[in-house]
C-alpha cells in the first residue's frame, strides 16, 4: 500500500478522541511510509490527520473542487494539492491515486463517499480494501443497518464481510494488508439473476 485515501469530517466531532483518533492514523500512515489522500481541506478532522502525517515526515495529497478553493477552505501546506473542476472529478481522482480507502467518523459527505466506493468494488470497479475506523462504536449503527440489509436480502454476505471494521488504526491497517477482495462479484450475479 503507497496511497490510502481517507474519508473524514469537515467538522472536529464534539468528543476529543475523535480527533485523537485521527492524530493517531495520521502517525501510523507516516510510520509505515503510506501516503496520504485526503479531501485536501483545512477543516475538522481532515485538518488534524493532514497536519499529522506532515508533522511526522509523511506525504500528504488533498484533492478539492475549485468551489471550495474559492470558499477558502483549501489547504495549502500540504505537499501536494490537486484542484478538480467538481466533486464528481474529486471522487474518481481519490479513487484513482489510493489503494486502500477508510472513513473516519464524520457526516453525509462521508458517508457518502464511502458508500460511493464500496459500490464501486461491488461492481468491480476496483478491488481494493475499504473499512470503516469505528472510534467510540461511531459506525456502529450504520454496521446494524448493514446487517440488517442483509437479512433482507438487499445486501451479499459476501460484500457486507468485505467492508472492514476496527476501533483500532493499527489494526484497521493491518486488514488492509491482509485483505482478500471477495470473489462475488455483484455485476455478474445481479445477471445471473436476471436470467433466472
Amino acid at each position: 500500500m503507497k496511497r490510502i485515501c481517507v474519508f473524514c469530517g469537515s467538522s472536529p466531532g464534539n468528543n476529543p478522541e475523535y480527533r485523537e483518533a485521527a492524530r493517531t492514523l495520521g502517525r501510523i500512515l507516516a510510520g509505515r511510509n503510506i501516503e496520504l489522500v485526503f479531501g485536501g481541506g483545512r477543516v475538522g478532522l481532515m485538518n488534524e490527520i493532514a497536519n499529522t502525517v506532515l508533522g511526522t515526515g509523511g506525504r500528504v495529497t488533498g484533492v478539492i473542487p475549485q468551489s471550495l478553493v474559492d470558499r477558502e477552505v483549501a489547504h495549502t501546506g500540504i505537499s501536494e494539492l490537486r484542484v478538480t473542476g467538481s466533486m464528481h472529478e474529486r471522487k474518481a481522482l481519490m479513487a484513482e491515486l489510493s489503494d486502500g480507502f477508510i472513513a473516519l467518523p464524520g457526516g453525509i459527505g462521508t458517508f457518502e463517499e464511502f458508500m460511493e466506493i464500496i459500490t464501486w468494488g461491488q461492481l468491480g470497479f476496483h478491488r481494493k480494501p475499504c473499512g470503516l475506523l469505528n472510534t467510540l462504536g461511531f459506525y456502529d449503527g450504520l454496521l446494524e443497518f448493514l446487517d440488517h440489509a442483509v437479512r433482507e436480502g438487499f445486501l451479499h454476505d459476501a460484500n457486507r464481510d468485505s467492508i472492514l471494521v476496527s476501533e483500532s488504526p493499527e489494526e484497521l491497517l493491518d486488514l488492509f494488508t491482509a485483505y482478500i477482495p471477495p470473489s462475488v462479484d455483484k455485476a455478474e450475479k445481479a445477471l445471473g439473476e436476471l436470467d433466472n
